[in-house]
């Protein structure tokens, strides 16, 4: 059985001068806009994020599980994306014998190293990892929503 070999990850790294593990900044967002600066945690209302750069963001509960970055929610499996309650679309026409379903709310949520957040859903998902860079790109301000529009 063949182990990983560390060294050659070492000497690929000194062959292109620049460490692998460097965090990636995509080229619209700089680093300022992307860490934040306080992170506030509801497990039933949301999270709120202080950006270094003095934006302030409000993420409902709701809000950021129909933005799960995962690939099951995603659609990337070539499945139906995950409809987004937050903006009115509905997975199927209102039943008037509809059974009872709890809110969305978050049971668990951890850091991801220094670049994300892992949040575990009521209705068992626990696949999506919400990185900064995600969270500031589904920021959902009048302000942020104007930039993307555009």
């Amino acid at each position: 059985m063949l182990g990983h070999a560390p060294y050659l990850r070492r000497a690929r790294r000194r062959a292109f001068g620049k460490s692998v593990t460097a965090s990636y900044k995509p080229p619209y967002m700089s680093s300022q806009q992307t860490d934040p600066e306080h992170i506030a945690i509801s497990k039933s209302r949301g999270i709120e994020i202080d950006w270094k750069d003095g934006h302030h963001s409000s993420y409902g509960v709701e809000y950021l599980r129909d933005y799960c970055p995962c690939a099951t929610c995603a659609g990337s499996h070539g499945t139906e994306p995950r409809p987004k309650r937050s903006l009115g679309q509905n997975a199927a026409p209102a039943n008037p014998f509809q059974m009872y379903k709890a809110k969305d709310r978050m049971v668990d949520i951890e850091p991801v190293g220094q670049y994300a957040l892992k949040i575990v859903w009521n209705d068992g998902h626990s696949a999506g990892i919400y990185s900064y860079d995600h969270l500031r790109h589904i920021c959902p301000c009048p302000e942020c929503r104007a930039k993307a529009a555009v």
